[in-house]
């Protein structure tokens, strides 16, 4: 059997048996009864052993069943399959080998599910107190026993998940943080401007708003974003009432400064409170610019105001009437009859007016008549170069008398340019008085109203010159008639008469009849009719020169500063003694002819 006990072998104890049996005398049948024994027992022994062994070899194939069952459900738990390979790599080898290879495979499994155990309470952890403060519930448990995790998924995809809904959470409590941080900072804002406790306010939201108390976790919970929101709503509603509050008593203040002439001084005191009128909301950030004592002093100085401007009525009143007569002067508008000065003083000394209303009553009164002067604008400004253009007229008749205009005087040459650029704008006058008329016109239809000005229609007034044109080109024609009649007929005295000097003292061209017009000498026969300036012939009714830039109107007439004088011919010129028979001069401004000697 290969097997030694003692040194001895199975065979060598049974030759000592036989030897002691032999000495002994046993016989055959103790012997074989003997032998059997010994082979049962064994048998026996064998048998055991061969249990034995049986036994070893199903707790090593149970070991080993139960170690692959453990490494089958870690690797599909940890989502690990690279094992499964080197698994069936060693189903040859013996259970011992392949129990002694699993082991390792075990313990690395079990050293990473551990891990990542502590993986997924870390992760699930985080995800629990985000979503707790996301929630508002800041008081959460830090015991581990709270969160369940399903052993048998601890795969890394399962744990990305997690990852990736922990990062979502953070995502968005970084966004609800920025948000908090947006509405707290907004709220200081609004609260400096306001001049309101900012501490206070932001704690009546959520206590853990305070910054002021380190380490303390901010609630950015909905309803803490919908508190803060509608904190932040109603702090800028109470802005925009104040500043509105703010911009009506500044207003007021200005008026009531214009009317009693408050000094600058006086005004400077209250510049917080007129610098906001015209102001957007978004750019008031001074603070305490709108805190509620500045609102209670502007309303104290407004009410001091009112009440100074009820004891200073009169001359408020008197000072807004000067204002509206000065707006109807510069107009050329007639007042309005009850904005009159006898019938305002009669309502002030009758004691029965608000002096509010009166004022507005005033104030709308202005308002009307710059309105209308406003509509009047256009036609006034035609009327403004209808007028300088009559004046330039005038000057260039005045011109046009002087006899002298043609010497060399000094600044003769500078007449004589003036005279060319008037003689150019006279001869737009047809077309300036034409296109006033259309105005005017165009002006009455769409109001229907007669244009006026100062008192007197003004398109009755553009008739009237135009009238006066006219006559004065009939005028003009019939002089020049005349003039060539004249002409013919002193033609006709020399042929049959002939030339010789008169025994009297010829009259020079520049004396006898001759009159002084703005210090030159010109005959009366010798003056040009004006189709501007005055518009005025002898006899007709006065008509309204003035301008626009506020001086008092002139009226010109027969009272006037110039009168048109007809030049005066005789139409019995054969009448006329030899002796007193004067130089005709040219109706067109010429040198006057030499005078008749018979």
């Amino acid at each position: 059997m290969g097997v030694q006990v003692d040194g001895n072998t199975c065979g060598s104890l049974l030759r000592e048996l036989q030897c002691i049996w032999n000495e002994v005398g046993e016989s055959d049948a103790e012997r074989d009864e003997i032998l059997l024994q010994l082979e049962q027992e064994c048998l026996e022994v064998y048998r055991r052993k061969v249990e034995q062994a049986s036994h070893a070899r199903s707790r090593l194939y149970q070991s080993l069943t139960d170690s692959e069952v453990e490494l089958s459900s870690l690797i599909a738990a940890l989502g690990d399959h690279s094992l499964i390979r080197k698994q069936s790599e060693k189903r040859e080898s013996t259970l011992k080998e392949q129990l002694a290879a699993v082991g390792p495979q075990l313990d690395e499994l079990r050293q990473k599910k551990e891990q990542r155990m502590k993986q997924f309470v870390d992760v699930q952890e985080q995800i629990q107190k985000v979503g707790a403060e996301i929630s508002g519930s800041l008081q959460t448990s830090d015991s581990a026993s709270d969160i369940s995790i399903d052993e048998q998924d601890l795969s890394l995809k399962k744990l990305d998940q997690y990852h990736a809904q922990l990062e979502s959470l953070q995502k968005e409590k970084s966004e609800r943080l920025n948000k908090i941080l947006d509405c707290t900072n907004m709220v200081h804002e609004l609260c400096s401007v306001l001049g309101m406790d900012y501490y206070m306010t932001i704690t009546g939201v959520h206590p853990s708003l305070d910054e002021s108390t380190p380490g303390q976790s901010r609630s950015i919970s909905d309803s803490t974003l919908a508190k803060l929101a509608k904190t932040v709503q109603f702090l800028q509603q109470e802005r925009r009432q104040r500043i509105q509050k703010l911009q009506g008593l500044g207003a007021l203040l200005i008026e009531l400064w214009n009317l009693m002439d408050t000094p600058v001084s006086e005004q400077q005191m209250f510049h917080h409170v007129t610098c906001i009128i015209g102001v957007l909301e978004a750019d008031v950030t001074t603070p305490g610019a709108l805190a509620l004592e500045n609102i209670e002093q502007a309303e104290v100085e407004v009410e001091r105001l009112d009440q100074l401007k009820a004891s200073k009525m009169k001359e408020l009143v008197m000072k807004k009437q000067r204002e509206l007569d000065e707006i109807y002067m510069i107009a050329h508008m007639e007042p309005d009859p009850e904005t009159t000065q006898e019938k305002i003083m009669a309502t002030i000394d009758s004691g029965q007016f608000d002096p509010s209303e009166l004022l507005a009553s005033m104030d709308q009164h202005i308002a009307k008549a710059k309105e209308a002067a406003l509509s009047r604008k256009e036609i006034m400004d035609k009327m403004e170069r209808w007028m300088s253009v009559c004046e330039e007229e005038c000057w260039l008749e005045d011109y046009n008398r002087d006899e002298n205009r043609y010497s060399a005087s000094r600044g003769a040459h500078i007449n004589l340019k003036r005279a060319e650029r008037a003689r150019a704008t006279v001869n737009r006058i047809p077309a300036l008085v034409d296109a006033l008329m259309a105005k005017v016109k165009a002006w009455e239809e769409e109001r229907g109203m007669p244009f006026v000005y100062d008192g007197m229609q003004l398109l009755a007034m553009l008739e009237e010159y135009n009238l006066l044109r006219q006559e004065k080109e009939e005028e003009r024609r019939r002089l020049r008639d005349q003039k060539r009649l004249q002409g013919q007929l002193m033609t006709e005295q020399e042929a049959i008469f002939g030339t010789r000097p008169s025994p009297n003292k010829p009259l020079s061209a520049k004396k006898g009849l001759s009159v002084r017009v703005n210090g030159n000498s010109a005959s009366p026969a010798n003056r040009r009719l004006s189709l501007g300036g005055a518009m005025l012939q002898t006899g007709n009714a006065d008509v309204l020169v003035s301008r626009m830039n506020g001086v008092t109107p002139v009226r010109l007439g027969k009272d006037g500063i110039r009168e048109r004088a007809r030049a005066v011919v005789p139409v019995n010129y054969v009448a006329l003694s030899k002796g007193d028979s004067t130089s005709v001069p040219s109706v067109n401004g010429s040198e006057p002819a030499s005078p008749m000697v018979v």
